[in-house]
């Protein structure tokens, strides 16, 4: 990592131009989340259907993370932004030209492979480029990217959706994607660390199928519920996992450093991440569907019930990771754990009297606890390893919270489809019964981060 203390302005543009990638892939993977209604009628498929233009985007891009790993070692940042680049405006232009649901999931995972390289790279540069006295500060504002947006997003696409077209929310981004090509094929200079080893096939298929078969199992819950193919396609993915571990922590060559979860505040830390992230891009679709039909509002004010926490959590985020430069990472943490509890209490203990507003009042405090914690979490993490295996945090960590985002998107709506599919009454009635167990599981995964947290920080403090 760098120990420099002046931070170039190129650096800071290089950064700037891989992160407004990351901001407009993550950008679209949400904005569709207000558009499941009126895609489920134009298609004529299902919610726990519909769910896949999200949970296999983010699956894919988690796939996509798993390599990059070995790429960020291999292959210079530009010439990767470059692919990232193209592949973003191949798929958004599929996308946006989508004449049947194939089509436009085809689409989702071609937008997804450019999420993936790019999200992974800005932390990268951000780890190799800036010093250990300005981390806590330059993640935060990293932060904003991958915890604003999906909250923002909802807010774009249904304002869109609305006034225009669920199409144009592809075409409407397409000159930010330009903007990011350009700047970044000027600004960024990132040396690869010129890794030898080659690359781990049999890992990356392992874990690749581990997770495409993991997310299946819990799709088809909304259709069949928690029956014996779910827990016996359940069980193929954990022993898909546990032959992918197997396999990267043999031979000569691995896809990924698993090892620095030997140390437990770093495996405490990715477990966290991974419910942060979880709830976080969760319940960010729950509530837009869960507005749409029980509470009946438009797709614009479902979408606008996110936005004022999503503003808290941009505002949020720098001032965390200051806090964390100050004081150490404990203190931001724990107090965004505590927040993220209170949030998902007042969801659940608050159901029956649930409006858009106090939904937006509820969102603001779970995502204000939730961008307090989120991004020092990993930098925590970074530096609890040494300097070389920084970009095996930054890759796996970032493979967490995407798989995290595709588990709790198609968990969460599995778990409403239920009872849209099978339940009694009306379609509200059913959506309020499935959207009181979304809440009940948030509460309860809150409650768990809290007591990882405190935990993970008794022991560090005592070593």
């Amino acid at each position: 990592m760098a120990t420099n203390q002046k931070v170039s302005g190129r650096t800071y543009g290089a950064i700037f131009s891989v992160a407004l990638l990351s901001f407009i892939g993550i950008l679209t993977e949400t904005a569709t989340n207000v558009t499941y209604p009126e895609l489920s009628r134009v298609f004529n498929i299902s919610l726990d259907t519909t769910q896949w233009i999200t949970a296999g985007y983010l699956l894919m891009v988690t796939i996509v993370m798993g390599t990059t790993s070995f790429l960020l070692k291999r292959v210079f940042v530009k010439r990767l932004h470059l692919i990232a680049v193209a592949a973003f405006i191949i798929g958004d232009i599929i996308c946006a030209l989508a004449g049947n649901f194939p089509v436009l999931l085809f689409g989702r995972f071609v937008q997804a492979a450019a999420t993936g390289l790019s999200t992974p790279m800005m932390f990268q540069l951000i780890f190799t480029n800036i010093p250990r006295s300005k981390l806590g500060s330059m993640t935060g504002i990293a932060a904003m990217v991958i915890s604003f947006v999906p909250a923002l997003g909802p807010t774009y696409g249904g304002l869109v959706a609305t006034a225009l077209s669920w199409r144009m929310i592809f075409w409407l981004v397409l000159p930010l994607a330009i903007i990011s090509l350009v700047l970044g094929q000027w600004l960024i200079t990132n040396i690869p660390l010129a890794e030898t080893k080659p690359f781990s096939t049999g890992s990356f298929i392992l874990l690749a199928l581990a997770m495409i078969i993991w997310i299946y199992a819990l799709s088809i819950i909304g259709k069949t519920g928690f029956d014996f193919k779910f827990w016996v396609i359940l069980l193929a993915a954990l022993l898909l996992f546990a032959g992918f571990v197997k396999a990267n922590g043999s031979g000569t060559t691995s896809l990924v450093d698993l090892g620095i979860f030997r140390d437990l505040p770093v495996a405490l830390d990715g477990l966290n991440y991974f419910n942060l992230q979880f709830i976080n891009i969760g319940i960010s679709l729950v509530i837009p569907v869960y507005s749409q039909y029980t509470l009946h509002a438009s797709a614009f004010v479902s979408g606008v019930v996110l936005l004022p926490g999503a503003i808290c959590g941009a505002i949020i985020s720098p001032f965390a990771g200051h806090l964390a430069d100050q004081y150490g990472f404990k203190l931001p943490v724990l107090l965004g754990n505590v927040l993220f509890v209170i949030g998902g209490l007042g969801f659940w203990l608050l159901q029956p009297h649930l409006t858009p507003l106090l939904m937006m009042v509820l969102f603001i405090i779970l995502r204000t606890g939730f961008n307090f914690a989120f991004s020092n979490t990993i930098s925590n993490a970074t530096v609890n390893v040494a300097a070389e295996s920084a970009a095996d945090v930054s890759s796996l960590f970032n493979m967490i919270q995407q798989f995290a985002g595709a588990t709790g998107v198609v968990f969460l709506a599995s778990l409403m489809a239920i009872f849209q599919n099978h339940g009694t009454g009306s379609m509200a009635q059913r959506t309020y019964v499935g959207g009181q167990l979304d809440f009940i599981m948030t509460v309860a995964l809150t409650i768990l981060t809290l007591v990882i947290s405190l935990f993970n920080y008794h022991h560090q403090d005592q070593r």
